[in-house]
């Protein structure tokens, strides 16, 4: 997938309401899901004990920290669009996150946004907020819908 490409602000201020490109998919390793039990110190059961999780859980495998894919929303905007103007980026929040699937090791995601607003900030910065669906593939309900913010800079 090809980034959308822009040159400042205002070229991308054209994009509210729209959808950006539809991500490219990651498939989701028990390393990776291990890694992120290690960053977070959240070693539950269900995400690291591959022989417990399929013996006692319901899902038959280890699933994935609901967070994990939140933590990739930064990631996966990073190859929707590219503003030329932009210096440097911050994480602003999360309005609303929720988890309505499981997500299971060596599933499929990537993500859907749509740019739901775009407000000024001081010091030459925009908050963005978009509103982001993680898809499993293959499943009907998503890993993740949540309304996460951005601040950039030029």
């Amino acid at each position: 997938m090809k980034p959308l490409e822009f040159t400042n602000f205002e070229d991308f201020k054209m994009m509210i309401g729209k959808e950006l490109p539809v991500g490219n998919w990651y498939t989701i390793t028990q390393q990776m899901i291990n890694d992120f039990a290690n960053a977070t110190l959240d070693k539950q059961w269900i995400h690291i004990d591959e022989k417990r999780a399929e013996k006692e859980s319901p899902f038959k495998s280890t699933v994935a920290h609901g967070f994990m894919s939140v933590a990739m929303i930064s990631r996966m905007l990073e190859e929707a669009f590219i503003i030329k103007s932009v210096k440097m980026g911050l994480n602003y929040g999360l309005n609303t996150v929720r988890f309505p699937n499981p997500v299971p090791v060596n599933s499929k995601l990537r993500m859907h946004t749509i740019v739901k607003d775009i407000d000024d900030m001081p010091n030459n910065g925009i908050k963005i907020t978009f509103l982001c669906t993680i898809e499993i593939k293959g499943q009907e309900k998503p890993a993740c819908v949540a309304e996460f913010l951005a601040a950039l800079f030029e």
